[in-house]
């Protein structure tokens, strides 16, 4: 890989992004919105307090891995990939420059996200604010890459919508949303120590109520980088040039 290519295909997409107020509302302000909802819903109770850190690793998730996917797919489609690819770079400068850039987006996405839910929804951070952050933008960092991994194997973007019930929906339903972890079945419990999102729900848990120490929440961390990495990985040998 050559830092320059890499680099430039970053400048690129963000460069694309800039021109796009919708998709940027639909990174930066959409899961805000949505967190914003859920504690309009239960402003009369104190149920946001406990499932406030699942919504700030939930909703970025859901949408840094919908529009990372259909953007890379649509490079594909249209044959923007097989040019880029005929050129000297390769695809691990393109799906590494496609991470940076979402990951810079990440970054902004998840200030917005946890300074709402913070300071304009009132949700109460016993542990460091600092500490929170890090593992939302690692949050919505995995969906930005577990995003492109799906677009290396999806042909349209109804088949990207496709890998949501496969890649997304088992891991909110055993992410501990709806029902503690812990408390799961025999078998889902073991299920639910293997997906990524379970990891970034506990550690935002754990942070939110000063719960376990800093060594628990870099555990978590170490386990969500793994998954960012290996799906970066195989995310550059899977990418197809173009679809067929």
């Amino acid at each position: 890989m050559n830092p320059q290519r890499t680099l430039a295909t970053t400048g690129r997409i963000l460069t694309q992004i800039r021109h796009d107020p919708r998709t940027i509302v639909l990174l930066l302000i959409v899961p805000s919105l949505l967190i914003g909802l859920v504690a309009w819903i239960f402003s009369d109770t104190d149920a946001f307090q406990t499932i406030g850190p699942s919504m700030i690793a939930l909703f970025p998730f859901i949408v840094m891995f919908l529009v990372t996917s259909i953007t890379t797919l649509r490079e594909r489609r249209t044959g923007t990939l097989e040019r880029l690819l005929s050129t000297p770079l390769g695809k691990g400068d393109l799906i590494l420059g496609y991470t940076l850039a979402f990951g810079l987006l990440a970054v902004l996405q998840s200030a917005v996200a946890v300074a709402f839910a913070t300071w304009v929804c009132g949700l109460d951070i016993k542990g460091s604010l600092w500490l929170l952050f890090a593992v939302a933008v690692a949050d919505a960092l995995l969906g930005t890459t577990l995003g492109l991994l799906a677009s290396a194997f999806a042909r349209t973007e109804f088949q990207v919508v496709q890998f949501m019930p496969l890649l997304i929906f088992p891991q909110i339903l055993l992410g501990g949303i709806f029902l503690p972890r812990d408390q799961l079945p025999p078998g889902l419990q073991e299920i639910s120590d293997w997906l990524p999102l379970s990891h970034a729900i506990d550690a935002l848990q754990a942070v939110a109520t000063d719960s376990h120490d800093a060594a628990y929440i870099a555990g978590e961390l170490l386990i969500i980088c793994a998954w960012v990495v290996g799906a970066v990985v195989l995310g550059s040998i899977t990418l197809r040039r173009r679809t067929p």
